[in-house]
């Protein structure tokens, strides 16, 4: 049985560079360069390689040049390209395809300029990031580069061991987030993170990335879970990475890196394969959201499944391995619930999800609890933030933690939706009152 949570505390770690990270291989297309103003003078934050040049330019304004192909192309914003008041610094992002600058007054960064490099530039090719290198000019202090950092945390799921307890380190939880950047899903990726879950202190370990089985390159895809099974790890992504919806055909799916490799610090490129996660007996257009537990006597895997962008519902699948599942259930009549988290609640194995505001009525802005038939047997007396919170749960001595994300966007006007969101945490006392079974 559950306890009642309340909401104890918040977090937003904004970082344009992430600490201690430089642009050694291996690299992604997630990138960035800082700079602190050291007075007036006109700044220029480059990166170049293989005949390309990505210029982000500070003087009455903020505007980006692209030179591609032998030819050089300049975007200016004419409403947000000019700030109206002072800047203290100036930053030039690779995030997928997209390229960004930013400026930045006191702690806040604003994004003044972007463009979709899509259709000149193959980012995502390796032998082109190894050849990228940085340049600054103009009246600046300190300077940074390294890997992109984060605008904000979402999707935020505890590392586990293959049988679902959380996997530890000197005491204190791992997890995984997508770190947002700045516009949608395709300028998002994946990090790993330490939480002390005394003080709520979160701090950046690693960057996950990935290779497709099916095309070439480097992605971002994110919505991953990653668990200890054995002597080596697995990562079961959502490949979100370069999603359009306005592309015929697009649609979403979960690949499988395996590796021995230490995936807690620093940064990994992935080779993947495709996790075949059934849908059997309803029509999908799309699979994300994984997560994975050995019971001892078999896999079990919950997922999403979408009927189309963006109507989507839990499932849950089993087999003796992760390359033989079947479905075991789906709940159809869902319509805008996902995060789907398998738990452990003593001899019984539940799955937690998380009911959208577009959900039916009766199934909004809750945490349903289900059997693993998916009948639904109760729901987490929680507080449930904005967007689309997962329920990732950690007993905390004698109560349980729960660490969730709202909304909140970050960056202005220019990125849109995907920039969310804060990391929201809450607190549940042996004590409370029990909500589920």
């Amino acid at each position: 049985m559950l306890p009642r949570f309340e909401t104890v505390g918040r977090a937003r770690p904004v970082e344009l560079v992430a600490p201690g990270t430089d642009l050694a291989a291996p690299l992604a297309p997630y990138l960035a360069i800082e700079a602190e103003l050291a007075g007036p003078g006109a700044v220029e934050l480059t990166l170049a390689g293989g005949g390309v040049c990505l210029t982000g330019r500070y003087d009455d304004g903020l505007a980006l040049a692209v030179t591609a192909g032998g030819r050089t192309t300049h975007h200016r914003s004419r409403h947000l390209g000019r700030p109206d008041g002072p800047v203290d610094a100036v930053g030039l992002a690779l995030t997928g395809t997209h390229l960004a600058v930013l400026s930045r007054a006191g702690e806040t960064w604003t994004v003044r300029g972007r463009v979709d490099l899509a259709e000149r530039i193959d980012t995502r090719d390796e032998a082109w990031l190894a050849t990228l290198s940085t340049d600054v000019t103009g009246p600046v202090g300190e300077v940074r580069a390294g890997r992109f950092g984060q605008l904000g945390l979402r999707d935020l799921r505890l590392v586990t061991h293959a049988d679902g307890r959380p996997y530890r380190d000197e005491g204190g939880l791992l997890l995984t987030a997508t770190s947002a950047g700045p516009g949608f899903f395709d300028t998002a990726h994946t990090s790993v993170w330490g939480l002390d879950p005394g003080t709520l202190a979160l701090r950046h370990r690693a960057d996950l990335f990935f290779r497709r089985p099916d095309r070439p390159g480097v992605f971002g895809d994110h919505a991953s879970h990653l668990l200890r099974d054995g002597d080596h790890w697995l990562v079961a992504t959502s490949t979100w990475g370069d999603f359009d919806r306005r592309v015929p055909g697009a649609t979403v799916s979960v690949t499988l890196a395996e590796s021995d490799a230490d995936l807690l610090t620093g940064a990994h490129v992935l080779d993947t394969r495709a996790l075949a996660l059934p849908t059997t007996g309803f029509r999908s257009v799309g699979t994300w959201d994984p997560h994975l537990v050995h019971t001892g006597d078999g896999w079990l895997a919950g997922y999403v499944s979408a009927s189309r962008f963006f109507r989507f519902h839990p499932v849950l699948a089993g087999g003796p391995t992760l390359d033989d599942l079947t479905m075991r259930a789906a709940a159809t009549d869902r319509r805008a619930t996902e995060g789907p988290t398998l738990l452990r609640l003593g001899d019984e194995w539940r799955l937690l999800a998380s009911d959208g505001r577009e959900g039916r009525a009766g199934q909004r802005e809750r945490y349903p609890v289900f059997d693993l038939s998916l009948a639904e047997v109760g729901a987490l007396d929680a507080p449930y933030p904005t967007n689309i919170p997962w329920p990732t749960l950690a007993e905390d001595g004698d109560g349980w933690l729960l660490v969730g994300f709202d909304g909140t966007r970050y960056g202005g006007p220019l990125v849109g939706y995907g920039s969310h969101g804060d990391v929201v945490f809450a607190r549940g006392r042996a004590s409370g009152s029990p909500q589920s079974g």
